[in-house]
């Protein structure tokens, strides 16, 4: 059975392994190598991941972890873009375990937070363009697309772009 709930210290190597996993999973296709391993080294590093799981605030609510049998299988967290707006900064699961809900859960628990914790009234989310697991994950979800942006981290001659969505909750 998988259980939903904020993450904590023990779920950090778990939150390093599903992201990243999840990241190559999602992208080994669309993105250069170096790019997929630049951002995995950014945001899925140990030290990151601790002080991400050890303090929140209203920019950052913490990870939320699907748990299962002990092991992390799914990974998200997210936060507030301002008073009214919150964003999902990150949704990752087990590449082997999709379509089983378990990211529809995480997502159910980063919203109620939002609305909750933080009085959302609306939630963005950033798709790389080309993002053909996440796209229909969100547009499912009541997630309309607004605009295309430049993607976060490219280096010097890329030009992935990310497309932005948005929903009210």
């Amino acid at each position: 059975m998988i259980n939903i709930c904020q993450a904590s210290p023990i779920h950090v190597q778990g939150i390093a392994k599903v992201c990243s996993d999840g990241y190559r999973a999602t992208y080994g296709e669309i993105h250069s190598k170096e790019y997929i391993e630049r951002i995995i080294s950014e945001f899925y590093n140990i030290d990151r991941i601790v002080d991400e799981v050890t303090k929140t605030s209203s920019y950052w609510g913490g990870y939320f972890v699907a748990v299962e049998n002990g092991e992390v299988v799914g990974a998200g967290g997210g936060g507030m873009i301002n008073d009214t707006a919150g964003e999902v900064f990150v949704l990752y699961l087990d590449p082997h375990r999709r379509n089983e809900g378990i990211g529809t859960k995480l997502l159910d628990a980063i919203t109620k937070q939002q609305k909750e914790e933080f009085n959302a009234s609306e939630q963005w989310v950033s798709v790389q363009k080309g993002n053909e697991k996440g796209i229909p994950f969100y547009e499912a979800r009541g997630f309309i697309f607004q605009h295309e942006q430049k993607g976060y981290g490219n280096a010097e001659g890329e030009e992935y772009i990310s497309l932005r969505y948005c929903r009210k909750i």
